[in-house]
């Protein structure tokens, strides 16, 4: 019968759920904005430098939001809570609420009716839907690297080198850019002798074609039946080379297909599979940190909304991202000491978990306990 109870919303239920759910839906807004503007500059950085092929800006967009919503909506819900109940404070229903008879219980009844959904799907993406995202991203970035499209080169055009003073001509190429005919690469340093002069180097092929080194990861050009011009501007001592074939790296693409990114990335049931490897272990424990933290800040949210109708506006929203911070540092401090071995994996990230816990549980206790009246001087 008391859980049915618990099921069944009041109408004051529904009322701090909505102001709750609405500030949450605001704040999850404006962070998404937020990371969504840094992870589109980042990325238009990189196709502007032919690190990863413009065409999959759109999806790898998506896909790194999937990745963010673990880090995004716990803070939001910590906003949404601050926001919603401050507000009801602030306009001093919340004291009217009090004196028709409503009680911690009734304040904490609609905040689990918001966080138990929360955390579900925050778990949800935590363990499967996020992890599925960035092996899904590092898949395109792999199989795109394998095309000199993904350097910017355009058959008919001259580009500018990344990161190199110089130009780069391509005649023809095939359609998947791995394959290419009438190679021009003209590009400038400075001479290692004299910093003062330039050294010029002309590069012709009549074709070549694109390949990977055995990691998987260095790309290279080979230049079949060409020539080779190099030398100081200024100076008489230029050199002219004929080759069957030259190899010329290409910029690392951002496909970072090391160790440590593929355990990350990997399935939940690897994870579990994995007991004794320390980066696994840490992995596991930061995919429980997402739904956790829900719970943890929600209740840490809770006894900060108190505030009075003349309490500046955001004073108790500065604290609260003090709290966020902190604590959030202490998850990544915590998965960096359980990578490296420094923490035990069975400590896991605990550490972090009960003390916020104890604290706010104390600044409830402390909220709701009565101050004795002052006693009068004779």
């Amino acid at each position: 019968m008391r859980t049915r109870v618990w099921l069944r919303p009041r109408i004051i239920d529904r009322y701090l759920l909505g102001e709750v759910a609405i500030s949450f839906i605001a704040a999850t807004i404006i962070l998404l904005m937020v990371l969504v503007g840094g992870a589109v500059a980042d990325l238009l950085n990189k196709i502007a430098r032919g690190r990863i092929p413009a065409d999959l800006l759109f999806t790898l967009i998506g896909l790194r939001t999937v990745g963010t919503l673990t880090i995004l909506m716990p803070l939001a819900t910590l906003l949404g809570v601050l926001l919603g109940y401050g507000r009801l404070w602030r306009d001093s229903e919340m004291a009217v609420l009090q004196s028709s008879g409503l009680d911690l219980e009734g304040l904490i009844r609609p905040l689990a009716l918001f966080v138990v959904p929360t955390m579900l799907l925050v778990g949800t993406i935590s363990f499967w839907l996020g992890p599925a995202a960035d092996r899904l991203a590092q898949e395109l970035l792999t199989e795109a690297s394998r095309s000199l499209i993904v350097a910017g080169l355009e058959p008919g055009k001259f580009v500018d080198l990344p990161n190199r003073d110089g130009v780069i001509y391509v005649g023809e190429m095939s359609a998947d850019g791995t394959r290419f005919k009438r190679m021009f690469i003209q590009s400038e340093r400075p001479d290692t002798r004299d910093h003062n002069k330039t050294r010029i180097d002309v590069i012709t092929a009549t074709h070549g074609f694109l390949y990977h080194d055995a990691d998987g990861i260095g790309r290279y050009m080979a230049l079949i039946d060409g020539f080779r011009v190099e030398g100081r501007l200024g100076q008489d001592d230029f050199r002219l080379m004929k080759f069957a074939r030259n190899d010329i790296k290409l910029p690392d693409s951002d496909n970072n297909e090391n160790e440590t990114v593929a355990k990350r990335s990997a399935p939940t049931g690897v994870l579990l599979a994995a007991p004794d490897d320390p980066v696994m272990n840490a992995e596991l424990h930061w995919r429980l940190a997402a739904p956790l933290s829900v719970l943890v800040l929600t209740l840490l949210a809770l006894p900060l909304s108190k505030s009075s109708p003349r309490e500046p506006r955001y004073a108790r929203m500065l604290i609260a991202l003090l709290v966020w911070l902190i604590y959030y540092n202490g998850l990544l401090f915590g998965r960096s000491w359980i990578a490296q071995g420094k923490l035990a994996a069975v400590f896991g990230l605990w550490w972090v978990y009960l003390p916020a816990i104890a604290i706010a549980l104390w600044l409830l206790w402390s909220s709701q306990r009565l101050q004795r009246p002052r006693a009068r001087k004779a």
